[in-house]
Formats: structure tokens, sequence, C-alpha cells
């Protein structure tokens, strides 16, 4: 079977979700109004709140979101074969990630862009911020590990892409600043992605060797530049948005468009066979069940609770126009849900693995795969596509991952900051609430789980034992997010089941999935991930039964639009 299958497939399915589903999900669900002021506008403090072209928005919230989690997830979860994982890409990203991305971007915005861990206090209890909060915080905590890793991993073995990842910092600076004078942004559009692909050829002619070089100083090349990439995360975290963070993500969404546009036109040039199976029956010894892991290996790219931490923590506070919520929340997870697609593409097709027999040696056991075999599938296709040369072609799919996850970090950290900050205000500690104070505290976490968690081969080794931690976590915090969401549409007396049948869901996925790692974690004596993820399990049990006594209550009340009111906030 041609690959050109999955592709049409999961891209019909994405324009229904986006010409037919999102609209109706818009109108009459969330009921976006244009007239509504938003924080954006309302506290304009050219920082953490500055108003924001949805183009400009769209790409940065779109690679904050995205990091490498839609290309490691979707290139690990083909091992049981690529139908199962085609399917909870298309679908999930219709009808659970776009419904949860913008939804959360919606709520956010009428709660003058409160997090969603604020919003829970509002909507469901007071009791439930704290342990909302402490959720969140440990998934971010994974999240900002996972991806330094990863980008270190990509830095080691791929040295062409140092050179363009690091570049990409004063380009995004330069754009910044350029859209803040007004300039043409279809013209510092095409200068900036212009420049970034010119210093893509330039790391292919100067690789930067760090294997030999960091061999036995501090902690070796991999935990050397997980050192260099949490101190630039947390210096970025703390400067204007609008002068690294928001420039760099949009940059860099604009050149994702451009290497999608790339690999899915090479797929219709070349039109590869797929080779792996459509359901894998030969499964190594050990492979945990299709269900209900292949619903928390794969997060990003279908359904995510990072995404809700983005919408609510800094795309909120970027809103120009509530209308424009469903262009950047919805229309952003079919933006991942796009990659996500082409890496089952690439990770599948013939030109990865010319034959069943060798993509079988590839993929001998779960957990293989990933983002070599993305960037490998990948290179290889539009190589033999479009002529490009196989050197750059890898530089430039291992460059999109390191620079998605690198934003990833970027707003991860600062969303640490904003609730290490916020944990300042509740309890008055006074430490907590200055940024710089509250910034080293989160680098000083991220940090310990980075090195704690290891394999025992060097020091940052452990990033794909914290993957399933990971992706558990992430889609429990999506089921409270989708869970909030539904007790917020049911006190304003509109309909909820679009929000509640996926949580419940994905709810019960996350849940069997957790417990089968918990028992996973127990057997190897891996305490550290073992009380992680008891910790999350914990705090989420209690959020979803406090939420369910809400909903008890709210069906049980004849005086809905009473309740109604007692939720919105003052503007």
């Amino acid at each position: 079977m041609s690959s050109v299958f999955i592709v049409i497939f999961g891209l019909a399915g994405f324009a229904f979700g986006w010409f037919v589903y999102s609209r109706f999900i818009a109108e009459n669900i969330y009921r976006l109004d244009p007239n509504h002021v938003t924080p954006a506008n309302r506290f304009n403090d050219a920082v953490d709140y500055v108003p924001t072209n949805k183009y400009v928005l769209w790409g940065a919230h779109f690679t904050a979101v995205a990091g490498a989690a839609p290309i490691v997830g979707p290139a690990i979860a083909v091992y049981w074969g690529w139908l199962p994982a085609l399917l909870w890409v298309t679908l999930g990203s219709i009808f659970f990630a776009g419904v949860h991305d913008m939804g959360a971007l919606w709520a956010s915005n009428r709660h003058n862009a409160r997090s969603m861990g604020a919003l829970s206090e509002d909507v469901v209890g007071a009791r439930t911020r704290a342990l909302f909060m402490v959720v969140i915080f440990l998934l971010l905590l994974m999240v900002n590990a996972v991806f330094a890793t990863i980008i270190a991993g990509q830095m080691v073995d791929i040295e062409t892409s140092v050179v363009p990842a690091w570049a990409a910092i004063p380009v995004a600076i330069a754009v910044g600043v350029l859209i803040r004078s007004k300039i043409n942004l279809f013209a510092i559009s095409l200068i900036g992605v212009s420049i970034l692909y010119f210093t893509i050829y330039v790391g292919t002619e100067f690789p930067v060797q760090t294997v030999d070089s960091w061999d036995g100083i501090l902690l070796g090349p991999h935990g050397n530049w997980i050192i260099i990439l949490f101190i630039y995360a947390g210096i970025a975290s703390m400067l204007p948005v609008w002068l690294l963070l928001q420039p760099r993500d949009y940059i860099n969404g604009a050149q994702l468009v451009i290497g999608l546009l790339v690999l899915y036109s090479s797929v219709f040039i070349v039109m590869p066979d797929i080779t792996a199976p459509m359901i894998n029956e030969n499964l190594a010894e050990g492979t945990p069940p299709l269900f209900p892991i292949l619903f928390v290996t794969i997060a990003c790219g279908a359904l995510s609770g990072f995404h809700g931490i983005v919408s609510s923590g800094t795309s909120s506070k970027q809103l120009n126009n509530e209308k424009d919520a469903r262009f950047v929340g919805y229309l952003g997870a079919l933006g991942e849900g796009a990659l996500a697609l082409i890496t089952i593409t690439a990770a599948t097709g013939s030109l990865y693995a010319v034959s069943a027999v060798e993509w079988s040696s590839l993929y001998a056991s779960f957990g293989d795969g990933g983002a070599s075999a993305y960037i490998a599938g990948g290179a290889a296709l539009i190589t033999e596509g479009w002529g490009i040369p196989f050197t750059f072609s890898e530089t430039m799919l291992a460059v999109m991952v390191v620079l998605f996850a690198g934003t990833t970090m970027d707003s991860g950290l600062r969303l640490q900051r904003y609730i290490i900050q916020e944990w300042g205000n509740i309890y008055s500690i006074g430490l907590l609430k200055n940024s710089y104070i509250s910034t080293l505290a989160a680098v000083g976490c991220c940090l310990i789980l980075a090195f704690g968690a290891t394999n025992g081969q060097y020091p940052g080794d452990g990033g794909m034992l914290i993957w399933p931690i990971f992706g558990a976590s992430n889609q429990i915090l999506a089921a409270l997010t989708l869970l909030v969401l539904s007790v917020y549409l049911m006190r304003l007396g509109r309909p909820s089941l679009y929000t509640l049948a996926p949580m419940i869901f994905i709810a019960t996925m996350a849940f069997l999935a957790s417990l089968w790692y918990l028992f996973d974690y127990y057997q190897s004596s891996n305490w550290l991930l073992l009380v992680l993820s008891i910790a999350v399990m914990g705090a989420s049990i209690v959020v979803m039964l406090e939420a369910a006594s809400v909903i008890s209550k709210i069906r049980r009340s004849e005086d809905e639009p009473a309740a109604d009111k007692a939720v919105e906030p003052a503007e």
C-alpha cells in the first residue's frame, strides 16, 4: 500500500475538523465573541500581556505546544502498527485536541488570562486549585527534562544541527524588534526564514563536534549541553515575550510550515510504499499493551494537557480578539497533528526501510524509532522527491526537532516561574515572588530530574525513561482541563457533551496506563518515577472527585442561570 493513503486520510480528516467541526464548536458551544475585550488589551504591559497578530500568535502558540513530542511519540507508537497510530492522530486531533486547546484558550480569556490551575478554583472550587497546580508543575518539570535530553542527543548525534539551532536566537530577536517596529510582516517572515535556512547550509559546512572535545570535561557532551540549554532557557523565560519567545516561536512556525510542505509534497512525488505492518502481530516480549498505552505514547499530535497550560498560560495573554481562539487554538492542534501524520509516514515508508524485513530489524522492540526514524525517513523522502542533498535534509529536520523542543523549554520554564510566583503569592513567601529566585528554583528542579533519571550510560541519558510517565501525566492533565471546561459549560447552561465525552475516554486510558507503569516502575525499583507517578495520580483523583461533586450539584440545581453568574469574572 502507498504512503499516500496515510496522508490523504489524515488531511481529509483535518479539513473536516477545521471547516466543519471547529466552526460548530466555536459558534455553538464556546460562542466566541469578537466584542469581548481580551486581557491582552485590558492589561497590556508590553512584557507578558501583548495584543498580537493572530498569524504571529499562531506561530508562537504552535511551536510552543509542538516541541519534539508529536515526532517522538508517533515514531515510537508505529511499532504496534501504522493503523492505530493513524486513527488516534487523526480522530484525536479533530475531536479531542482541537476542542481542548481552543477551549482552554477561550476559558482563560474569559477569566483574565488565568491559568487552568487558577481557573479551576473559580469553576470547581478552592480546594482543587493547589492540587491542580501541583499536577501542572510536575508535568512542566517532566516536559523540560525530557526535551532537554532530546535536544542534547540531537546536537551530539547530528553535529551539523548545532550552528543553525543557536543562530536562530539572534534571528528571532531581530524579527521581534522589526515586528515591534511595525515593519511589513510578510517581508520580515521571508527574510527571517531565508536566513534560518542559510544557517542550515552553514551548519552542514561547519559541524560543531563536541563528542571528542567534551569527553571527560565536566558532565561530558550530553550533560554539558543539558546545562547550557537550561541556562539559556532560564534567561529566555525572563525576557519580554515580544523580544525572543514570540518571534522565535513564530519564525520556527514559518520554518515548520515550509518543512511540512516539502515533506508532504515529497510523498506525492515519490509515492513510497508502506513497509511497516498495518497491525504488528510480532511484538517483542515485554511490549506494553496497545490499549491503553497507545494513548499516552502519542500525546502531543492527538491530545496533550501541556497545550492547555500554554493556551491559558502565555497564549491567552497575547490574544488580540476572542474570535482568534479558533485560529490559534484549534488550527494549532491540527498543525501539530499534521506533524505527527508526516512522522508516521516517514517512519513507516520504504525510504526509511526498503522492506518489511528491514523495518522489523529497525523496530526490533518497543521504544525503537523515535526522532531518529523521523529524521532518517524524512530526509530520504526529501532527497528522493526534491533532489536536496541528504546531509542538508537531515540537518533541516534535526534543527526542526531541536528548535521546537527548545521553544517548548522556553515556554515551559516561563510557566513554571508563573506557578512558583503564584505559590509565593498564595502562601506569602516573599522569595518565591521574585522572578530570579523562582526561575532558579524551576531550573534547579528540572536539572534534578534530568540527571536523576538515568540508564547509567552517561549523565542525562534518562530522557526516554521519563517519557512514559510524561505521556500518562500529560493525558491526565488533558482530562482535568476538559473536566474544568465541562463544568464551566454546565454552569453557563451550555452543552458539555463535546468536552465531557473526550474527558471520560482519555481519563480512563491515562489512569489505566499509569497503573500499568506503576507496576513496571515497582518491578524495576525505579523509585523516583514511581513517586512522581503516584503524586500526579493522587492529586488528579482528588480534583476529579471534587469536580464530580460539583457536577452532581449542578445537575440537581434548578437555578443554572444563577450559578452561571457566579463564574463570570468581573470586567
